[in-house]
């Protein structure tokens, strides 16, 4: 057992005394989403979802994510969608940090709760309900998936955390960790979805530059952050856009761990114009 902690407290409104100084900040390297931003007035809703609406973190635009969406999504008791996803070409990923919902996928039911993860390939048709009488909050991250000649597609997952192992990164004496709800060997799936865990004192010892695109969401603790030239003190709820290519590190300071969402694209040649 992880005995996790996932943040999830979004909404409300600041109050009129709040003074308006914030680390929000965008630039064509990077962005910081605090949480402070994520209020009531900055929801969306979507169609065919009822009793729903979604904070829209990241959509594809000029100047900022390319690859990917990524939502935190509210779905109060009975809630939830037949047709949750208006592009077949789409493929979805979906970690629950707050309640429980069902998913249904070639008419089974899979019961995901607080920790549980959900891939669901493009084009299969997967419906969602919150049979609950409490709100469930999850966090979908969206991608058009590349089919690659003699490939097969890649099937559904469903997993929990605590399903799932924490490899430690080599001479970190565990100190940096990733739990990985995909195969990083499997080549059919062009995404990659993990929990990234930093022990107090861990860091990312060098600044990392590389082709993957990042979302990050901050589900616990707090740590500095090295963003292109810019150093960033995030915290739990914290939301992180990184273009590919965009220098990064960070030093979780403690006195808990540091624990974030991660999705990057993976595994397909670099497209050319």
């Amino acid at each position: 057992m992880t005995s996790s902690t996932y943040y999830s407290a979004l909404g409300g409104l600041p109050p009129q005394t709040q003074t308006l100084s914030s680390k929000a900040v965008f630039t064509t390297a990077y962005a910081v989403i605090p949480k402070t931003v994520m209020s009531d007035i900055v929801t969306s809703v979507l169609p065919h979802w009822d009793r729903t609406r979604a904070w829209i973190l990241a959509r594809p635009m000029t100047g900022f994510a390319e690859t990917f969406s990524q939502y935190v999504v509210e779905v109060e008791g009975g809630g939830g969608s037949l047709r949750p996803e208006p592009d077949a070409r789409v493929q979805g990923g979906i970690f629950v940090v707050a309640g429980a919902v069902t998913i249904t996928l070639d008419g089974e039911k899979h019961q995901l709760k607080t920790g549980s993860f959900a891939y669901l390939p493009a084009g299969s048709g997967w419906t969602i309900a919150n049979e609950s009488g409490d709100a469930v909050r999850f966090h979908w991250i969206r991608k058009v998936f590349k089919a690659v000649d003699g490939l097969e597609p890649p099937p559904a997952i469903f997993t929990h955390e605590d399903e799932c192992d924490m490899h430690a990164m080599p001479d970190t004496e565990g100190r940096w960790a990733t739990t990985r709800f995909i195969d990083p060997s499997d080549v059919r799936y062009d995404m990659h979805i993990n929990i990234v865990t930093f022990e107090p004192g861990g860091t990312i010892p060098f600044m990392e530059t590389h082709i993957m695109e990042h979302g990050l969401y901050v589900l616990e603790g707090k740590a500095v952050y090295r963003l292109n030239s810019d150093w960033v003190e995030v915290e739990a709820g914290d939301f992180m856009w990184l273009r590919a290519f965009c220098p990064q590190a960070c030093y979780a300071g403690g006195p808990g761990r540091f624990r974030y969402l991660l999705y990057k694209d993976v595994n397909r040649h670099a497209e050319l114009w």
